[in-house]
């Protein structure tokens, strides 16, 4: 073997085990604190941080020894800018994943399965929007710091950061679209009017706020559907939001039913269903008339629950009783179509087919006064 290549590939064996040293000690630390502590925070950091650290450490150690590997020339020169390019992107890398720990331990502070989970909905979607606008940013910061290490691209790195108003413009002008979206989820950041987990009825649709990003939403429906809407149609539209102040809900059930059905009865059973039924909070509940049809009367209840599914599962519950409730006790009282039937004093008689064959202005003077008696 060459001499020459004898330093250089001992001072980065050297480097590689020294990093793969200092990985396998911060790898035991983080387990050791992980078996101690229940704390989601370890193991977060060993399922997120493992891999983009180590190349970390093993890109850090390699350009830390290249000035002693005794070697020199172009070939040496143009390594070491690819290696800083890989850094760049080695710390992005970790930069990125260390904000999903961080996301990681605000999910497992606040949990959305409560029932009264407005503080927590409203800080998870939070935390979710500013990660995703840190990911933006420290994107742009890296391709700009990438530009700078170029010799011939300096410039370019640093009019991408210097110039960002006349770049601002710029991209407006090509993409109005999408910064008016990336605006509206910095406005929706800031003023709250939809959270994660959130009941909300957006164009006659049931649903709960999915998944917030800085362009769009997701909702989904009763159904598990999912409806993609732009972030911006949240702030130029009405909406409604059942969540807004706090988780619990007021359902409604309709039922048409003939007038014939007492309502006092109506009202009494719906209320010992209510009361029996583990899923009402014990707060709210009423039964009324609320209006009528030519063939029947519409009664509306409303119930109320601490959360969104088990007001569906209680209304759905109340209606089902409801209906048994009147088909056992009034079965009459079903609703029904009613119509007057007059019998005819008289059948009408009508030229024979002979007739009708050549029929004239005789034979439509005699069907005038047949049908006038």
């Amino acid at each position: 073997m060459d001499r020459g290549f004898v330093q250089p590939t001992l001072t980065l064996i050297i480097a590689v085990a020294v990093a793969w040293l200092a990985d396998f000690a911060a790898e035991r630390l983080v387990r050791r604190k992980k078996l101690r502590s229940a704390a989601t925070v370890w193991s977060s950091l060993e399922k997120r941080c493992r891999r983009p650290f180590r190349i970390t450490l093993i890109i850090v150690a390699i350009l830390i020894a290249l000035p002693y590997a005794g070697q020199g020339g172009t070939l040496v020169l143009v390594g070491r800018h690819v290696l800083v390019l890989a850094l760049i992107a080695a710390v992005l890398w970790l930069l990125i994943q260390l904000s999903g720990v961080f996301e990681d331990i605000t999910v497992a502070r606040f949990d959305i399965g409560i029932s009264d989970n407005r503080r927590a909905r409203k800080i998870r979607t939070q935390v979710v929007l500013l990660r995703r606008i840190t990911i933006a940013t420290l994107v742009v910061v890296a391709v700009a710091t990438a530009f700078i290490t170029i010799p011939s691209a300096r410039s370019v790195g640093a009019s991408f950061l210097v110039s960002a108003g006349v770049l601002s413009v710029v991209v407006g002008l090509a993409a109005q679209t999408t910064l008016g979206n990336l605006l509206a989820g910095l406005q929706i950041l800031l003023t709250d009017p939809i959270r994660i987990d959130d009941v909300v009825v957006v164009n006659g649709e049931w649903g709960r706020i999915d998944e917030i990003t800085l362009t769009y939403v997701v909702v989904r429906t009763w159904d598990n559907r999912r409806l993609i809407l732009p972030i911006s149609w949240f702030t130029t539209n009405v909406f409604q939001n059942w969540t807004r102040h706090e988780a619990r809900v007021i359902g409604s059930i309709v039922l048409h039913v003939d007038f014939s059905v007492p309502v006092e009865e109506l009202r009494a059973e719906m209320y010992r269903f209510v009361r029996e039924s583990p899923l009402w909070d014990g707060q709210d509940w009423v039964l009324q008339v609320v209006d009528t049809t030519p063939s029947t009367m519409v009664v509306r209840g409303l119930v109320s629950s601490a959360d969104a599914p088990s007001n569906w599962d209680l209304c759905c519950e109340v209606r089902e009783n409801l209906l048994m409730f009147v088909q056992a006790r009034y079965p009459d009282a079903l609703p029904k179509v009613r119509a007057d039937v007059v019998e005819s004093a008289r059948p009408l008689h009508f030229p024979s087919t002979d007739r009708a064959r050549g029929f004239g202005r005789d034979d439509r003077s005699t069907a005038e006064q047949e049908l006038g008696q």
